[in-house]
C-alpha cells in the first residue's frame, strides 16, 4: 500500500512492525520479519532516509518509528507536489509537441505494436491518457486490444463499449459487465463486432491485427488521420446497431428492449411486406444482412409472433405500416 510513496515490500513491512512495537533492535526486528539482519538494517536505513525511522538516542543499535501521521503526511505532500510538477511538465511538452509537429509524415500516423507485453503497455497508456471518452469494440473471446491491461476504471473517464453477445454467456464476463455498469459506463451488445478496437479521446485508436490462433499479439496504433476518422465511423455505426445493457436491482445484467420499432425497423418491415428479400432490403437500406435478420427477429419477439406472416398482420393491426385498401 505504501509503494506509491517509494517504499518496497521489505521497507513497508519493517515500518509496520516498528510502528506496532514502537522500538526494536535490528536482531529482534529481523527475527520478527523473518529476514536476514543485513537486509533488515538496509530497510531501516532506507526508512531513516525517508524520515520514517530514527536511531534511538537512549540505546545504541535500537530503532524507533516516526509517528505515521506526521512522517507519512510529509511524504505524501512531497510526492503530491512531485506529481503536480510532472503533470505541468506533461502539459508543456504536449503543447511543444503540437507546436513543432505541424503536418506529420504518413509513416508517423501509424504504429505497429508486437508482443503481448508491448500491446498491454501501449493499451494502458491510451486508457490512462484519456481525459474525455474511451470507446471500445470488444470481442466475445478477448484478444490483445480489449483483453489485456487494466481498464483504469478508477479514473472515471466516460466509456462506451459494444460487446459481442457471447460475453453474456460467460460467468466472468457477467461479473465484469456488472462492475462496468456499476461505474455508470455505457454498454451495448451485438451479435458480432467487426474487429477489436479502442479509441481514446477521438485522437488515438488501437485496433487488433492478430490473425489466427497462436499468432503473436499485434495491434495497430492510429493517430489523428482519415484512417482514425474511419475507425470512429465504424465504432459509431456498431454502437447505433447495438442494444443497451442495463444493471438490474438484483445485480443482473439484461438487454434493454425497445418499447416499439424504430424508423429503420419500419423501413425494413415495409420493404419485406412489399415482397423484397432480406438481401434486397439490406442492399436497399445499406445495412448488413445479419442486421436485417436481427431486426426482423427483434420485431417478431416484440410482437409475440412466430412467423413472418403473423408479423405482417400484427404490423397492420398496430398501425406500424399502412394497409393498401385498393380494390
Amino acid at each position: 500500500m505504501l509503494g506509491a510513496i517509494g517504499l518496497d515490500e521489505r521497507q513497508e513491512s519493517a515500518y509496520r512492525a516498528l510502528v506496532a512495537i514502537g522500538a526494536a533492535e535490528v536482531a529482534d526486528l529481523a527475527h520478527r520479519l523473518a529476514l536476514p539482519e543485513p537486509d533488515t538494517e538496509r530497510a531501516l536505513r532506507r526508512l531513516e532516509g525517508q524520515g520514517l525511522a530514527a536511531r534511538s538516542s537512549s540505546r545504541a543499535g535500537r530503532w524507533v518509528a516516526a509517528p505515521p501521521a506526521v512522517a507519512l503526511g510529509a511524504l505524501l505532500t512531497r510526492h503530491r507536489h512531485g506529481l503536480e510538477q510532472a503533470e505541468l511538465a506533461a502539459v508543456l511538452l504536449a503543447e511543444e509537441y503540437r507546436a513543432e509537429a505541424g503536418e506529420p509524415a504518413v509513416h508517423d500516423l501509424i504504429e505497429v505494436v508486437t508482443g503481448a507485453d508491448a500491446v498491454a503497455h501501449r493499451l494502458l497508456q491510451l486508457r490512462l491518457g484519456a481525459t474525455e471518452e474511451v470507446c471500445a469494440l470488444a470481442a466475445g473471446r478477448p484478444g490483445p486490444v480489449t483483453g489485456t491491461a487494466d481498464r483504469a476504471a478508477d479514473r472515471q473517464v466516460p466509456c462506451r463499449t459494444v460487446i459481442e453477445r457471447e460475453v453474456l454467456s460467460l460467468p466472468a464476463g457477467i461479473a465484469g459487465l456488472s462492475a462496468a455498469l456499476g461505474r455508470h459506463e455505457r454498454l451495448r451488445v451485438t451479435e458480432r463486432v467487426p474487429t477489436e478496437l479502442l479509441v481514446a479521446d477521438r485522437e488515438l485508436a488501437m485496433v487488433s491485427l492478430t490473425a489466427g490462433r497462436g499468432a503473436e499479439p499485434t495491434a495497430l496504433v492510429v493517430h489523428a488521420s482519415g484512417l482514425l476518422d474511419s475507425l470512429l465511423g465504424l465504432f459509431e455505426a456498431v454502437w447505433r446497431e447495438g442494444l443497451p445493457l442495463l444493471l438490474g436491482a438484483d445485480g443482473t445484467v439484461a438487454e434493454e428492449r425497445p418499447a416499439g420499432p424504430d424508423a429503420t425497423d419500419l423501413e425494413v418491415l415495409s420493404l419485406l411486406l412489399a415482397g423484397m428479400t432480406d438481401a434486397s432490403v439490406a442492399k436497399q437500406l445499406d445495412l448488413g444482412l445479419r442486421t436485417v435478420q436481427r431486426r426482423v427477429k427483434g420485431l417478431m419477439e416484440l410482437s409475440g409472433v412466430t412467423t413472418r406472416l403473423q408479423l405482417g398482420w400484427h404490423a397492420y393491426e398496430k398501425g406500424w405500416v399502412a394497409r393498401d385498401l385498393r380494390e
